[in-house]
């Protein structure tokens, strides 16, 4: 089994940043591309930004120039720097990963618990 734990969110006044953390652990043999996602009250999940194990990154269009997805597979963990927050950015955000187990095992999806991010204005 997998676990994937975020951490890092909180309440921010508009403008302010934050840094998420999410931290895989469990069996894992290999993981490939790394997510965020987040989901505001009555709305939809929707994907914020992503990274593959090559490091190539892409971002919704709502966050692109101010958010930063990074990973370091030394420590089988994702990140996400949030700067120049708005109001619209609270939501609860979600990591999830495409993890393999073994090396004859195909990639498989895992989610973390989501951590809140609120940001005042």
């Amino acid at each position: 089994q997998v676990q994937l734990v975020e951490s890092g969110g909180g309440l921010v006044q508009a403008g302010g940043s934050l840094g998420l953390s999410c931290a895989a652990s469990g069996s894992i043999f290999r993981i490939n591309d790394m997510r965020w996602y987040r989901q505001a009250p009555g709305k939809q999940r929707e994907l914020v930004a992503a990274i593959t194990r090559s490091g190539t990154s892409n971002y919704a269009d709502s966050v692109k120039s101010r958010f930063t997805i990074s990973r370091d597979d030394a420590k089988n963990t994702v990140y996400l720097q949030m700067n120049a927050l708005k109001p619209e950015d609270t939501a609860v955000y979600y990591c999830n990963a495409d993890v393999l187990s073994s090396w004859l095992s195909s990639a498989r999806g895992y989610w973390g618990q989501g951590t809140q991010v609120t940001v005042s204005s």
